[in-house]
């Protein structure tokens, strides 16, 4: 009865011992050893593992790429301007015994070192560089993490500015800014059509000119568009040179008939004016 308690004490003890010296590394996951106190040079690959128990020690690592949000930071521009500015960064552990030997929490180390080197880099610009040049900033930050995560065994992949808080009243400015702006682009779009139009009318007037009968033809077509709505009564002065210029031909006409002893023409009818009545009535001719 003894032997097989001491037996079967054994046999469970070889057991809890092959339990505890069995490790499963996932995919993602790196082992660095420790063999009293001492790192191993080698990573532990994924999958099964073995340790010596109370002697080997394995610390998971994972090489998955790690989201860091970095909490708003109050920073005064270059300009002189109080703005909140937030980010994210991403990174990776490249060396796994690095990352555990060289540094006690790397999470907490980057998010120190990130939120110092946000407040810095923006500070070297003026807020319009930082509003609309983030990407050249987003590089500086990660080249500057880069150069303080390598000793770490860590790998800085990308570092974006999430999130630019501007002042109530720095808002109100950049938005009047932008009205005046908009005003600026409209009345110089006013003045190109206002000079589009003059060129137009230039090239109409010497048609006009080139051709008298044009004038009269507008005459009559500004006419019935007045008219379309029937309601109002317009008086429309004729033209006035061409008026004279029958009356002249009329005189001389009666001067020589007067010469000659003739019957003395009749005057022509030329009207002066016209009143265009827009209620379905004939014309009056003045």
């Amino acid at each position: 009865m003894t032997v097989l308690t001491i037996v079967f004490t054994l046999a469970a003890v070889c057991v809890v011992a092959l339990l505890s010296s069995v490790r499963i590394l996932k995919q993602y996951e790196r082992g660095v050893l420790f063999r009293l106190g001492r790192v191993k040079d080698d990573a532990r690959s994924p999958g099964l593992n073995f340790i010596i128990p109370l002697v080997d020690r394995l610390q998971r690592v994972s090489l998955r790429i790690v989201t860091m949000p970095i909490q708003s930071q109050g920073i005064i521009t270059k300009d002189n301007v109080s703005v909140d500015v937030s980010a994210v960064a991403y990174y990776r552990v490249d060396d796994a015994i690095r990352s555990v030997v060289a540094i006690e929490n790397v999470a907490t180390a980057i998010n120190q070192i990130a939120q110092t080197t946000l407040r810095s880099v923006v500070g070297r610009h003026s807020l319009d560089e930082t509003l609309s040049a983030t990407d050249s900033i987003n590089q500086n930050i990660r080249e500057i993490l880069d150069v303080q995560t390598e000793e770490w065994g860590v790998k800085v992949t990308v570092v974006e500015l999430k999130d630019i808080q501007l002042p109530v009243s720095m808002q109100r400015a950049m938005a009047r800014e932008a009205e005046a702006e908009r005003e600026k682009r409209a009345k110089i779009i006013a003045a190109q059509g206002e000079a589009l139009a003059a060129d137009e009318l230039g090239r109409a007037s010497d048609v006009m000119m080139a051709h008298p009968l044009a004038l009269q033809l507008r005459n009559l077509q500004t006419m019935v568009e007045i008219g379309v709505d029937k309601n109002s009564t317009i008086i429309f002065p004729s033209p006035l040179m061409s008026t004279i210029g029958e009356l002249g031909t009329f005189l001389r006409q009666e001067t020589d008939a007067a010469a000659k002893g003739g019957v003395a023409p009749q005057p022509p009818l030329v009207p002066v004016a016209v009143a265009a009545t827009s209620n379905g009535d004939r014309p009056i001719v003045a």
